[in-house]
């Protein structure tokens, strides 16, 4: 699948709607678009296999998710994906804010 001019959309636009093409569009991070291309060839072909659509929709429900998240932070999704190159290449990886202040910081109790 190619990406096509009219496949991205506009940043804070709000989030995707709930379908393959909407998620696709709006996943502008290069990393999360080759991901989901060949998850989605990988669920499709399981999908044939197993006859249960199951599958798919646990996918289109992950990838749905990650594209609310890059709607919403697209910098923060870019970032998280540079440090999981320097993670993996075992380089030091900068430390930010512990979850529990971030939530706390949002008035969620954990």
């Amino acid at each position: 699948m190619s990406a096509q001019p009219h496949d991205f959309i506009s940043v804070g636009a709000g989030p995707p709607e709930k379908n393959l093409r909407a998620i696709r569009a709006a996943l502008i991070v290069p990393e999360d678009r080759e991901a989901f291309d060949a998850g989605l060839k990988a669920v499709l072909d399981e999908v044939k296999v197993s006859l249960d659509l199951g599958a798919l929709h646990t996918f289109v429900h992950r990838w749905w998710i990650s594209a609310c998240d890059t709607a919403k932070d697209p910098e923060g999704r870019r970032q998280m994906h540079v440090r999981a190159r320097q993670a993996l290449a075992g380089e030091p990886v900068p430390q930010g804010r512990p979850w529990r202040e971030i939530l706390g910081a949002r008035g969620i109790d954990v």
